[in-house]
C-alpha cells in the first residue's frame, strides 16, 4: 500500500470511484486492435483512442474528478497547463458553472490558447516553462483565494486519469503490457494503480522523450541532459510530481527514452495507418515500440493515444519531414555544363522516371562551380527510396553530377 503521511495517495478503489463520478460526462473511448501496426511492430497492438474525448485528450478525466470535489462557495479555480489540462478544466468548469482561470506558458500553440478561451476560461500567458507558469498560478491562487487544480500531482486527478487503464483492461483483460507516456506522471500513476490491482503481473512501461527525461532521471538518479526542445509539448515537464514519483517508483516496471526523430515518425505513421491526427505526446508510445522492437516483440500491448491537439504548422512540418525520411521527398543537387538544353534534359529524365517536381532552383551567380557550369536544386516526390535512387542513377547516366542533399 502506498502511503503519504499515513494516508493512501491513490487506491484502486479511488480509481473505480472516479469512474463512477465521471460516468456520462466523459466518453468511454474505443479500444481497438490495429492489425497494421501489429504487423509493423511485431506485437498485438491495441489502441486506446482518448483523442475522441470532447477536448481531444484524456485530461478531461482527472480534471472533472477534481472539479466535482470543489465546494459550492468557491471563488473559482485556477490551473496551469500547456494545453490539454487547460481545455479539460475549462470545459468542465464551464459546464459546472465554476469560474476558471488558466495560466499557460508563453509560446503555447495558438490553437490550444484559442480553444481554451472558447471553452470558457480566462487565459493568462506567463512564464517560459511549466514550472514558471505553475509558480505564477500558485501566487494568483493565494492572492485571489482560488482553488488550484494541479495537472498531475493531485490524488483526485491521478484517480481520474487512472480510469483510462480501468477501461483498457475491462475491454482487453489479457493485455501483457501497457506503454504509457510520462510528463508529470499523473496518467501512468493512475493507470498503474488500477492495472496492477486488476492484473498484478501486467508490465507497465513509461516512455519519455530524450528532450525531457525528468521522471527517468528521478527514478535512476541520473542526469540525461535533455535539451528541452520537443514536439511532444504535452509531456514537456522538467520536474515530475512528488506524489507521482512515489507511485511510479513502486508500480512502474521500466521507463524508456525515445528520440525526437522517432516521435515524429510515429506521429506520421499513426496518421497514415489509422487515419487519425495525434499530437507528439500521443505518438510516444508507438515511438517506443518502433525504437525498442525486441523489447515488445510477441507481446499483447496496449497504448494510449493521449491527445490530438497538435498545431497545424507543426503537423504539416512533421508530414513533410516524414516524407523526406522515407525517401518520398528528396532534394537533389545537380551540376551541369551551362549550355542550352541542359535544363530541358533534366526535366525530361524526371518525367521519364515518373517522379514529380515540387520545387526547382537554378542558379549561376552564387554557385561555387566553374563559370561554364551551373547548379540546380530539385525537390522531387517519389514513391520511395528506390524510386528516388532510380532518378539519381538516370541523371548520372546522362553525364550529370548529382547528390542528395542531407535529409532530417
Amino acid at each position: 500500500m502506498l502511503k503519504e503521511k499515513n494516508n493512501t495517495i491513490v487506491s484502486p478503489d479511488d480509481v473505480r470511484q472516479a469512474a463512477e463520478n465521471i460516468k456520462g460526462s466523459v466518453s468511454r473511448t474505443p479500444m481497438t486492435l490495429s492489425r497494421t501496426l501489429s504487423e509493423i511492430t511485431g506485437t498485438e497492438c491495441y489502441l486506446k483512442f482518448e483523442i475522441f474525448q470532447f477536448t481531444a485528450a484524456y485530461k478531461e478525466r482527472g480534471a472533472l474528478n477534481r472539479l466535482l470535489a470543489i465546494k459550492d462557495d468557491t471563488n473559482g479555480i485556477i490551473a496551469m497547463s500547456a494545453g490539454n489540462h487547460a481545455q479539460g478544466v475549462s470545459y468542465h468548469a464551464s459546464r459546472l458553472g465554476i469560474p476558471a482561470t488558466i495560466i499557460m506558458p508563453e509560446g503555447t500553440p495558438f490553437n490550444k490558447v484559442k480553444r481554451t478561451e472558447e471553452l470558457g476560461a480566462e487565459v493568462v500567458l506567463t512564464g517560459t516553462t511549466l514550472e514558471e507558469s505553475t509558480a505564477a498560478a500558485l501566487n494568483l491562487a493565494e492572492e485571489k483565494s482560488l482553488t488550484f487544480v494541479h495537472p498531475f500531482d493531485d490524488p483526485l486527478v491521478i484517480a481520474g486519469q487512472g480510469t483510462v487503464g480501468l477501461e483498457m483492461l475491462e475491454d482487453v483483460p489479457d493485455l501483457d503490457t501497457l506503454i504509457v507516456p510520462i510528463g508529470g506522471g499523473g496518467l501512468i500513476s493512475g493507470i498503474s494503480t488500477i492495472a496492477k490491482d486488476m492484473k498484478p503481473n501486467i508490465e507497465i512501461i513509461g516512455v519519455q522523450t530524450e528532450a525531457f527525461p525528468s521522471m527517468k532521471e528521478a527514478m535512476d538518479g541520473t542526469n540525461l541532459q535533455g535539451n528541452n526542445i520537443t514536439v511532444a509539448e504535452g509531456i514537456a515537464v522538467k520536474t515530475p510530481g512528488a506524489k507521482t514519483q512515489e507511485i511510479v517508483k513502486e508500480l512502474v516496471d521500466d521507463i524508456l527514452i525515445v528520440s525526437e526523430r522517432r516521435i515524429e515518425s510515429a506521429l506520421v505513421l499513426m496518421m497514415e495507418v489509422e487515419k487519425v491526427v495525434i499530437e507528439g505526446a500521443a505518438a510516444i508510445s508507438l515511438a517506443a515500440l518502433m525504437e525498442y522492437p525486441d523489447r515488445f516483440k510477441g507481446k499483447k500491448v496496449g497504448i494510449v493515444l493521449t491527445g490530438g491537439n497538435i498545431d497545424s504548422r507543426l503537423l504539416a512540418s512533421a508530414i513533410m519531414r516524414g516524407m523526406a525520411r522515407d525517401g518520398r521527398l528528396s532534394r537533389l543537387r545537380i551540376s551541369m555544363v551551362d549550355v542550352p538544353g541542359s535544363l530541358a534534359k533534366v526535366t525530361e529524365i524526371v518525367a521519364k522516371i515518373g517522379n514529380n517536381v515540387i520545387e526547382m532552383r537554378h542558379q549561376r551567380e552564387f554557385g561555387a562551380l566553374s563559370l561554364k557550369q551551373t547548379e540546380m536544386e530539385l525537390v522531387v516526390e517519389s514513391k520511395d527510396d528506390a524510386h528516388a535512387n532510380k532518378l539519381l542513377n538516370a541523371l548520372e547516366a546522362e553525364g550529370f553530377t548529382v547528390s542528395f542533399a542531407q535529409t532530417v
